[in-house]
This record gives C-alpha cells, sequence and structure tokens, in this order.
C-alpha cells in the first residue's frame, strides 16, 4: 500500500510544476469555444457604408455564460457529490456485515477522491479534448489553459445551444462526479473480501483504460457552433467520438456510467472469488436503515446527475427532472409488485433497489424520452432488475454481493434500449437532432425506432466488450503484482478491523 500511494505522490510531483501553468490559448474542441459574431471585411463593403458597418460588428457583444445555467450546472455537481458521498457510501455499507461497514466507507470515499485527482491531472483532457475517435488528446493536461490567471478569464465551453457557451471549468468539475461515481460503483460487486490496495489500484488502471475512452466516444463531439455551414458536417462529425459518431443516444450515462461500472464489477465478482461461506451462510444486510438513507440520498442527487446533463437550466433539464421523479417511483413500485408476487411480501431492500434500479434505466433516456416513455421504462426496469439479481445472478454463478451487474448492469441495458424506442416523436419523446446547421429535428415520420434501437445496441454491445477486456487485464496485473484478495482469517475478522484498524460499532 505505501508503494502504491508513493508511487502516486512521486508521479504527481513529477509531472505537475510545468504544467501547473494556464494557457488560455489552447482551448480544446472537446467543449467547443463559443462563437463570436463573424467578422466583417470593410474594404469588400460600398466605402461610405463601410465606418457604419465595421462599428457595428465591433459593437456585437460575443456570447457569454448566462449566471442561471452556471448556478445550476454548479448545483447539480454538489448533488452528483451527495449522490456519492454519503449517498452510495450509505446504501452500499448499510448492505454488508457490521465487521465491513468502514471497509465499503472507505472504498467508496477514498476511491472516489483518488479518481478526481487523475481527473484533474489526465482525464478530462483525455475524454473531452480533440484526438481521435477512440480518445482524446493532451491540450487539457493538468487543466492546462481552462482559465488565464493573469488576465481573469476563462475559457468557455459549449452546451447544446448554439452561441450559449459555458465555462468550460465547471464543465469538467461536474464531469469529474461523473468519473468518480463510475468508479465506486464497480467496488460493490466485490465487497468484503478485497484488499484496499488492490481496489485503488484496479481502478488507476480501469479509469484511463475503460472509462475515459469510452465516455470520450460516447459524449464528445465539438458543439454546435462548429457546424456553421453544410460543407463542414462530415468534417466536423469525424472529429467526434465512435459511438457520438453513430448517432447513439445517452443523456447522461446509460453506457458511459452504469454498463461500464457493471461489467467492471461482474468481472471483479468471477476474479476475486466468491466469499467464504457463500451459499453456506447468511449475509445478511446489517442496516437497512441505512440502506435506505443512502437510496434516498441517491434519488436527490440524481436530479443533478440527469437535469444537470443539459448543461443548461432550460426545458430540456426540466424534463430530465420530471423523468428522473416518474421513472424512479414507477420502478419501485414495479419491484414491489415483483417482489410480492414472488415471495409474499415486498420488502425495503426490495423498494430501495428498485429505486436505484429505475433511476439507472432512466439516465440514458433523461432528456431523450417524454414522461410517459419514462414511466414505462420505469416499470420495465423494476421487473428486469428483480430478475437481475435474482434468476440471472444465479445463471452467472458470480458472487456480485451488492448486486452491481444486476442493477445497473441490466437497468442500464433496459434503458439504452428502451431510448431508441420512446425518443419516437410519435410516443411523445422529443426526437433527435438530424442537421446541427440548422438544428432541425428528425420528422415523426422520418423516425425509425428499429434504426435507433439498432444503434443503441450497438453502443451497448462496444461497452460491454470495451470493458470486459479492460477489467479481466487490469485485474490480472493487479493480481501479480499486489493481490487481490485479503486472506480468509483477515476475512472471517472483518475488512474495517484488518485493513483499517477501526470499527464501525462499538458494543
Amino acid at each position: 500500500m505505501k508503494k502504491l500511494l508513493a508511487g502516486l505522490a512521486l508521479a504527481a510531483g513529477l509531472l505537475a510544476p510545468a504544467a501547473w501553468a494556464q494557457d488560455a490559448a489552447s482551448a480544446p474542441a472537446a467543449v467547443a469555444a463559443a462563437s463570436a459574431a463573424p467578422a466583417v471585411d470593410a474594404a469588400s463593403a460600398p466605402a461610405a457604408a463601410a465606418p457604419a458597418e465595421a462599428a457595428s460588428a465591433a459593437a456585437a457583444p460575443a456570447p457569454v455564460p448566462n449566471k442561471g445555467d452556471t448556478a445550476w450546472m454548479m448545483l447539480s455537481t454538489l448533488l452528483v457529490i451527495l449522490m456519492t458521498i454519503p449517498g452510495l457510501a450509505l446504501f452500499y455499507g448499510g448492505l454488508v456485515r457490521s465487521k465491513n461497514m468502514l471497509s465499503v466507507l472507505m472504498q467508496v470515499m477514498v476511491g472516489f477522491s483518488l479518481i478526481v485527482v487523475l481527473w484533474f491531472l489526465y482525464g478530462y483532457s483525455f475524454a473531452f479534448t480533440e484526438g481521435n475517435k477512440f480518445i482524446g488528446g493532451t491540450d487539457r493536461l493538468f487543466m492546462k489553459g481552462i482559465w488565464d490567471n493573469a488576465a481573469g478569464t476563462f475559457a468557455l465551453g459549449a452546451t447544446f445551444s448554439k452561441a450559449t457557451p459555458m465555462y468550460e471549468i465547471v464543465f469538467a468539475a461536474f464531469q469529474a462526479t461523473f468519473a468518480g461515481i463510475t468508479a465506486c460503483l464497480i467496488v460493490g460487486a466485490f465487497a468484503e473480501r478485497i484488499k484496499f490496495a488492490a481496489v485503488l489500484a484496479f481502478l488507476v488502471l480501469w479509469f484511463t483504460f475503460s472509462y475515459l475512452p469510452i465516455a470520450h466516444m460516447v459524449w464528445f463531439w465539438a458543439g454546435p457552433d462548429a457546424y456553421t455551414a453544410a460543407a463542414v458536417v462530415d468534417e466536423t462529425n469525424a472529429k467526434a467520438g465512435l459511438i457520438w459518431q453513430w448517432g447513439a443516444l445517452d443523456f447522461a450515462g446509460g453506457t458511459v456510467v452504469h454498463i461500464n461500472a457493471a461489467v467492471a464489477g461482474l468481472v471483479g465478482a468471477y476474479m476475486v472469488g466468491k466469499r467464504v461461506g457463500y451459499g453456506k451462510e447468511a449475509f445478511t444486510p446489517h442496516s437497512l436503515t441505512l440502506t435506505m438513507v443512502g437510496a434516498s440520498l441517491l434519488w436527490v442527487g440524481w436530479f443533478g446527475f440527469n437535469a444537470g446533463s443539459a448543461l443548461e437550466a432550460n426545458g430540456f433539464a426540466a424534463l430530465a427532472f420530471i423523468n428522473t421523479f416518474a421513472a424512479t417511483a414507477a420502478a419501485v413500485l414495479a419491484w414491489c409488485v415483483g417482489e410480492a408476487l414472488l415471495k409474499g411480501k415486498a420488502s425495503m431492500l426490495g423498494a430501495a433497489s428498485g429505486a436505484v434500479a429505475g433511476l439507472v434505466a432512466i439516465t440514458p433516456a433523461a432528456g431523450n424520452v417524454g414522461i410517459g416513455g419514462a414511466l414505462v421504462i420505469g416499470i420495465v426496469a423494476g421487473f428486469a432488475c428483480l430478475w437481475g439479481v435474482s434468476g440471472l445472478k444465479k445463471l452467472l454463478g458470480a458472487d456480485d454481493s451488492l448486486d452491481v451487474f444486476g442493477v445497473h448492469g441490466v437497468g442500464g441495458i433496459v434503458g439504452a434500449i428502451l431510448t431508441g424506442v420512446f425518443n419516437s416523436p410519435n410516443l411523445g419523446g422529443p426526437s433527435l437532432v438530424a442537421d446541427w446547421t440548422t438544428v432541425a429535428m428528425v420528422a415523426p415520420d422520418a423516425y425509425s425506432i428499429a434504426g435507433q434501437v439498432w444503434t443503441q445496441t450497438k453502443a451497448v454491445l462496444l461497452t460491454l466488450v470495451w470493458s470486459g477486456v479492460v477489467s479481466i487485464v487490469a485485474f490480472k496485473l493487479v493480481d501479480l503484482t499486489i493481490g487481490l484478495r485479503v486472506t480468509e482469517e483477515e476475512e472471517r475478522e472483518g475488512l474495517d478491523i484488518t485493513s483499517h484498524g477501526e470499527t464501525a460499532y462499538h458494543k
């Protein structure tokens, strides 16, 4: 553990000094700079009109970020932090045995912090600057150029509306929370038996080689202001990430966050192995009260996660907000109904799990479907994820401790696929942009549900394969160097004492 932390500190110390200098001239195409008014060539105008036209062009103000949008995005960033710490930490912590409570809290809190630091060192640059269709470039390493400290000016990036910029520094902070919570979702799959150092080492590798490429492939594009004329459309599209070029819709991270993390968790559950006594002893959650509190905080924070992904305080943020509300409530009811039919009783654990299932499934669809579509997605996700943590889990045979794949994998796939269905304007959806030059939408009679569902399916399949391969390699490397699992004696005593020297509860 000491060697791992010393290595990380040494790397940061060697690389950081030269890069902290801010170079505002190197704004990346990742979040395209806002378009200023076009320059006027006075020599080409009639001589009498030239002075007036030049004065008019000079007086035309460049677009500036809206203060309401900025405030909303900073609030959304705080809400996503709330989702993770304490939301996800308490949700996971309540589900494990009391002797492992603090180990889960530590893995979430320290894992989140680790990924946030890596995000600002290199993650943001490789995810959201121009490179190729798989990975970004180095324009924003160490957040270089994101603001000019001497001039007191800040680089601007794009939203989804023309001539409506946002501060890039705010976008970078918002996306840092996405990277952090995605990594933390994984740890629930192999809770109660993995080494703390192994968790951190794996997260570094997986974040670098799985999260960053998938985030770039799904979300990177040049922004609407780059589409100035029909002649530049093909060239501009070619600069985007691969999955974005395909036309896949992922409003807030069905592929990037949930499927990506779920696959890594499932691979980890296989490679770390089953808990001692699995299938023979009862692994009862030690505090469903804390799990309910955690699920509730997740629900509250998820409004920032989904509605914040509109990047503006506008109608689509409101649509994502109400869809997040509706789908989650529908999934809670669906899970409870399904559980009552299967077991004769609806449980608190089931209600909390249903809430998370609905939140997961609506994530890619939040601003891409109508309210009716959101309700259907929530209902389907509730039943599907109940099957995911019961029937599918038995088929897979893995000890996925906290059902990461059953909820986030199944829910993410359901949401991603159904986004292609309910995005249709014929089913109450907003459709999708057909031409970013004019911002014209695909007409109802031209929208192909089958075509969009196939596009969504390709995105899901690529994410499954990419994350799976990276996870296998990363876990194997960690196993060969640090070792993945604690000893049987340490596992029986509990990771709180053996890994961290403290306990959650004093008797």
